[in-house]
């Protein structure tokens, strides 16, 4: 019996090709090929596709929207790597009933841990401090006084996984913990807001945890940075088209917040030359999740996924829109 095809139409890690080519025949659909026969060629019996974002597979980026949807008439499942999947158009997939999977849980605690070192750097300026040391400037005098963690509250914007794991995170550092989202949760003790502008005026750190897409794109604009006022904090950890990026830098030059820690960014891997020269911003290349142990973990759940699946199993981790996850959502 021959294997199926799975596509691949972006580079994929080592771990996520060889774990797939036991089960599968993969077809690569990135560098010398010609990705039009290719299509033509596997189009009408393709069951399966593995992508992911481009932070996640070499900077290539094709987006899996409807267009290119259209070409696998039996396309069933789309093994995404990464928890955020907007390189995916999700509602197409779930008109035709197309199931998506992406890899929660197993970053988790490495992005929280990426977050919060982050806001430590904004807020004590430590990157700041070791390029001081670096250059000779502490033989001549002390580092400057910075702002302080003590007595802040941390607005966190989407209180998922990763969300709450960055709030336990603050607790332990006596940060105050608040939340804005669609709804407000069950069994989640810190105060929720329905409003985002009303929970920015209510907080000085602004934590963005919130997935990418049409429906958040420059959620966190002019009024909510206002509302975080001069003492405020925004670190973004989401995608960058959360942050209403032209926005938040004139906010930065004209002091209305006091600080920012970005690892993700709109164009990225352009940065805004504007923020690039800012001296207290705090930016970093997308590493919230960067380490060996977490991508591995991630890739090899990509490939768990697919085998659970051709395997006659459920996925592991569908996404909130798939309809594996709507079908089991309805029969409760």
């Amino acid at each position: 019996m021959s294997m199926p095809d799975v596509l691949l139409p972006v580079p994929m890690p080592p771990l996520v090709q060889q774990g797939l080519a036991t089960r599968f025949n993969v077809v690569k659909g990135w560098g010398d090929v010609d990705m039009e026969s290719i299509v033509a060629r596997i189009a009408p019996t393709l069951r399966f596709i593995a992508t992911g974002v481009p932070i996640l597979t070499e900077g290539v980026s094709r987006p899996v929207d409807a267009g290119f949807l259209a070409h696998f008439p039996k396309l069933e499942l789309i093994a995404n790597l990464g928890v955020g999947y907007d390189n995916i158009d999700a509602k197409a997939a779930a008109d035709r009933n197309i199931v998506i999977t992406n890899t929660p849980d197993v970053l988790t605690d490495e992005t929280a841990d990426t977050a919060f070192g982050l806001l430590l750097c904004a807020v004590r300026q430590l990157p700041q401090a070791d390029k001081f040391l670096r250059e000779g400037k502490w033989l001549e005098k002390a580092f400057p006084l910075t702002a302080s963690l003590r007595g802040r509250t941390m607005g966190i914007v989407g209180l998922g996984r990763i969300g709450k794991a960055i709030a336990t995170r603050g607790e332990a550092f006596g940060v105050k913990i608040i939340y804005n989202g669609r709804r407000p949760q069950a069994n989640v003790a810190w105060p929720y807001f329905a409003s985002l502008e009303a929970m920015a005026r209510a907080c000085d750190i602004l934590m963005v945890t919130i997935p990418g897409g049409p429906e958040t794109r420059n959620l966190v604009d002019a009024r909510v940075l206002d509302a975080l006022g001069p003492n405020g904090i925004l670190i973004n950890i989401a995608r960058g088209t959360v942050v209403n990026e032209p926005d938040l830098i004139k906010a930065l030059l004209e002091k209305r917040i006091l600080t920012a820690g970005l690892d993700v960014f709109a164009g990225e891997p352009a940065v805004p030359a504007e923020l690039i020269a800012m001296p207290h911003v705090v930016l970093l290349p997308h590493v919230g999740s960067a380490t060996c142990p977490t991508r591995d973990l991630m890739s090899q759940l990509v490939v768990d996924n697919l085998v659970a699946f051709v395997s006659g199993g459920p996925p592991l981790t569908p996404v909130a829109e798939t309809p594996w996850r709507n079908a089991a959502t309805q029969a409760q």
